[in-house]
């Protein structure tokens, strides 16, 4: 007696793989371009707290610079930590409503369903990216970076989200719903503001200058801030793309570990 494997098969051929991935890239794509209020949080959001930053609380707080250039590059990270969280509840969106599971029993690999919500998330985040700095542009900010030096910022940035990211695809799996993966992510949100992001770590309490000294954000700010000011970076760069790098490993192993088990 013969039993027939309904086992879906899948594609191990790199044109299998790509176009499964791509296929998963264009829906969720789609899907944010869809969801209007959330496409128009994403990218005015950030624009928002830059004038509130700047023209609000700039006066008080002493930066050795203009304020403006000071801020900009904490923005941008901060839009960044916004983007992974939306990321973080789309994923347990689709959990909770059973759009993973139906992909699970289609012949894709399990990083495409992911690599969907990263592309998408990067995707948003260079939309609400070069608004901000159009916007900083405009108000004030005195970029001295040269081209080299805008292409290693830009760099930097688009691997910090993609640490962050992978980071929130994880937390959106292993969330209860989207409501937890809303709370869970408000972490990544919170990293900026006990960093060099907004103010300088000298200028902090002493318990607090030792967070933000060990803060995964300071080297990022730091970096930016000297590519775009055309200033010195120092060692922070170095511990920057060591962070990313390593935040982006952890995730993107998580993620995946944690999508092959959930069930």
């Amino acid at each position: 007696m013969t039993t027939l494997d309904l086992t879906p098969r899948v594609d191990q051929s790199p044109t299998g793989n790509l176009g499964d991935t791509l296929a998963l890239v264009g829906r969720c794509l789609r899907r944010s371009t869809r969801q209007l209020d959330t496409l128009l949080l994403a990218v005015m959001l950030p624009v928002m707290l830059l004038l509130m930053f700047v023209y609000v609380f700039g006066g008080a707080i002493q930066s050795g610079m203009d304020y403006v250039d000071f801020v900009v590059p904490g923005i941008l990270l901060l839009t960044a930590g916004y983007g992974a969280s939306t990321t973080a509840v789309d994923v347990a969106s689709d959990i909770t409503a059973g759009i993973m599971d139906r992909f699970r029993s289609m012949p894709i690999r399990a990083t495409g369903v992911m690599t969907g919500h990263v592309a998408a998330s990067m995707a948003r985040n260079a939309v609400s990216t070069a608004l901000v700095i159009g916007i900083a542009l405009l108000i004030g900010f005195d970029a001295q970076a040269s081209a080299l030096d805008w292409l290693a910022a830009i760099g930097l940035i688009a691997l910090y989200v993609a640490a962050l990211t992978w980071i929130a695809v994880a937390i959106g799996v292993v969330a209860s719903g989207p409501e937890a993966a809303s709370g869970f992510s408000f972490a990544i949100l919170f990293l900026p503001y006990v960093s060099s992001a907004f103010v300088p770590v000298d200028s902090m309490p002493s318990v607090l200058s030792s967070i933000a000294a060990w803060n995964p954000v300071t080297p990022v700010a730091d970096t930016v801030r000297g590519l775009l000011l055309g200033t010195p970076v120092g060692s922070s760069a170095a511990q920057a793309i060591a962070w990313c790098v390593g935040l982006l490993l952890v995730g993107w192993v998580a993620a995946s570990v944690l999508f092959r088990r959930q069930r």
